[in-house]
């Protein structure tokens, strides 16, 4: 089919208009009166959808929000003319919506800034669990966000992450699936396990403990669930209900049941080993399920009750005026279903990680596999959105796990030091370039990262400067004018060639999937981040997170929540930081400095966060100007000394500097404790009306 495209758009000098579908980009003529036009011949297209971007200078500079989808144009309900050969279209450049954060249901009602609570699924303890939290407890604590004014629940991810079946798995950013939930969260009698003595008896044992046993858990939930399918599968099974989840979800569902019996099959998630499974296929998923039909099935009956539990506590938690903010991990594993299924969208021979820097002399590694974002741009980022619209139906708002990545994300080839690492994209200098200002790049010795420059992995001939030079013999071998020409070539190319290119690479990607579903946008900015970020955030509404003690203005030790933008979720402590009376005891003289300027309080601080110091500091957080404060609830229960934990080293989720650190935190009482709290619930409650949040 041609597609002959008229639309209106003002540009100023020096910018042109593109349309874009896919892999396909198409330049557009200026007439007169500021309208562009294009005919495109559609027949190798990929998506049967476009959009319009601004180009200067070669670099993406505008695009916009969403895609113009071709069925609907061709259906009548657009401004066209469809001959079936000719589609004729008078377009329209579709802008970022205005007030768009604020399309959140919590928004359509009351003000515009809102409070919430920060927790695991797995630290929530209740009556009903099975020694770790579970997703129906999510509907208490709903009762006591809404009783206390509070209109958010905040997850860390959900997804399955069962690889090994040890406490390793508890890491919740290593799933083994993007849209799989883990079965972990699964209440039991609700899925068909007899709530009989065996069983009151191993829940009373689980829950007795501190912390999550979460192999024990694991280990416990599946034996019992096992059971519970081997009764009431046939009668789950003739369910019209059942029937339209594996339909609705068969694209993901069934390469995830396939990839969980291999695995437990094979002793290994990882795929590489598989012998003849090791690469997918549809007709060998079809064959391997003919044999293996009851061990296919069991997984996605368990997927199927988790399902239909998370969706009964968005549910209720909506009824309620609270939603739920889930979270979306930057990576993905390089053993999951994933990267068994679509092993095209990701650079497996590459690893994602950060450069080194004051706490990591060789950088970090994080062992995930870098996006292959050229080849995901070819079908309009199909898996992105299939993930978040699976997403949307839990979930009114979620984080962005590191969001720096959309923009460039530090790669390093597998096997090799974070030192050898590159910034992915990037504009790497070609072989002429350096021989032109003297050098001769050449390619290390195996294992060496003693050089000035390192090659990029898919682009021969062209070299990225080596992180942090300056330390190797390299360097220092040169004499003081070729240090000078390299300093040069090192400023350049991590200063400055890269500011409009990165911004470039995330407008290619962002808009796209934040217009696919209606969840709020909320990243997380903290750390280095170039200045394109912030710039592109505010122009996407993407809501920031602001942490007082990691500060973004140049010079600060602590933020300003007076002064932190509307569009931002603040927080007193992240799941990777120590809680807010934790970190009060870390280092005396910064708790000296937080207690006398920004408290304002005279003479020494005290050993111990008391309570009103804890209030104080929330108070503080409340009555900013951010949307959303969403704070962990330990740092909530830290203002009643008659309910926070004894021991505020057991309320440390992460601590990310400790491979071997264990997942397994749970809140110290129970949600149903919690609410029978009135006196502590009455000031919250209280706190929110007054500062504006309810």
């Amino acid at each position: 089919m041609i597609l002959n495209v008229t639309i209106e758009y003002r540009t100023v000098w020096g910018e042109e208009l593109k349309l874009r579908s896919g892999r396909f980009c198409y330049p557009m003529e200026y007439s007169d009166g500021g309208k562009w036009t294009a005919s495109v011949d559609t027949s190798e297209w990929a998506v049967g959808e476009y959009h319009y971007e601004v180009v200067k200078d070669g670099l993406l500079i505008r695009r916009e929000w969403g895609s113009h989808h071709l069925d609907m144009l061709c259906d009548g309900k657009g401004s066209s003319n469809y001959s079936g050969t000719v589609l004729d279209i008078i377009d329209w450049w579709q802008d970022v919506p205005q007030r768009l954060p604020e399309r959140c249901r919590i928004f359509r009602e009351g003000t515009g800034r809102k409070s919430g609570t920060a927790i695991p699924v797995f630290s929530l303890r209740s009556g009903d669990d099975f020694g770790t939290g579970e997703f129906l407890d999510l509907k208490k604590l709903a009762d006591w966000a809404a009783s206390t004014g509070q209109s958010v629940i905040q997850i860390l991810p959900v997804n399955d992450t069962t690889m090994t079946r040890t406490w390793r798995d508890s890491y919740p950013y290593n799933a083994n699936s993007s849209f799989a939930l883990h079965p972990i969260y699964i209440n039991l009698p609700a899925a068909g396990v007899a709530a009989d003595n065996e069983y009151r008896k191993m829940q009373q044992e689980l829950n007795s403990l501190a912390e999550v046993d979460y192999e024990r858990v694991v280990r416990e939930k599946e034996r019992l669930l096992r059971q519970a399918f081997a009764e009431t599968f046939s009668e789950t099974e003739a369910l019209d209900e059942y029937t339209d989840f594996i339909s609705g979800n068969r694209d993901w569902l069934i390469p995830y049941a396939v990839y969980c019996v291999l695995r437990d099959m094979h002793g290994t998630s990882d795929f590489s080993q598989w012998g003849e499974y090791s690469v997918y296929s549809s007709r060998m998923a079809e064959e391997f399920i003919h044999k293996e039909k009851e061990a296919v099935d069991f997984h996605c009956f368990v997927q199927f009750h988790l399902n239909r539990q998370l969706c009964e506590a968005s549910r209720y938690a909506r009824s309620k005026g609270v939603i739920l903010k889930g979270d979306i991990p930057i990576g993905i594993s390089r053993t999951s279903v994933d990267a068994w299924l679509h092993p095209e969208l990701f650079n497996l021979d590459s690893c994602t990680g950060a450069p080194p820097d004051a706490f990591s002399a060789d950088g970090q590694n994080w062992g995930f596999p870098t996006y292959n974002w050229d080849r995901m741009e070819e079908d309009g980022f199909k898996w992105w959105k299939a993930r978040l619209k699976k997403m949307s139906e839990y979930f009114d708002a979620f984080r962005i796990d590191h969001i720096l990545g959309f923009f460039r994300i530090w790669e390093i080839p597998a096997g090799s030091p974070g030192t050898l690492g590159h910034f992915s994209p990037a504009l790497p200098y070609s072989t002429e370039e350096l021989k032109a200002a003297g050098f001769s790049p050449r390619r290390p010795r195996k294992g060496s990262d003693n050089v000035l420059f390192v090659e990029d992995p898919r682009r021969h001939g062209f070299w990225h400067p080596r992180i942090s030079a300056y330390l190797t013999g390299a360097y220092k071998a040169l004499d003081s004018g070729m240090k000078k020409k390299y300093d040069d070539l090192y400023e350049d190319f991590f200063y400055h060639r890269h500011n409009g290119f990165w911004k470039s690479a995330a407008l290619k990607k962002l808009p796209e999937l934040l217009a696919s579903t209606r969840m709020t946008a909320c990243g997380e900015d903290l750390g280095m981040i170039p200045a394109c970020v912030p710039e592109t955030m505010e122009e996407l509404q993407i809501l920031s997170l602001e942490v007082q003690r990691m500060p973004k203005a140049f010079g600060q030790t602590f933020g300003d929540t007076s002064s932190y933008p509307r569009l931002s979720v603040c927080t007193t402590s992240t799941h990777d930081m120590s809680p807010l009376r934790a970190w009060w005891k870390e280092d005396r003289k910064l708790t000296q400095k937080y207690y006398n300027e920004v408290l304002g309080y005279p003479g020494t601080a005290p050993d111990v966060c008391e309570p009103p110091v804890c209030r104080k500091i929330i108070e503080m957080h409340i009555s900013s100007p951010s949307m959303l404060a969403i704070l962990p609830l330990q740092d909530w229960l830290s203002m009643d000394g008659r309910i926070r934990c004894t021991d505020p080293d057991r309320e440390r989720i992460n601590v990310p500097s400790d491979p071997e650190h264990r997942w397994c935190y749970r809140m110290h009482i129970s949600i149903e404790e919690l609410c029978s709290c009135t006196g502590f619930n009455s000031t919250l409650r209280w706190l929110n009306e007054h500062y504006g949040r309810v």
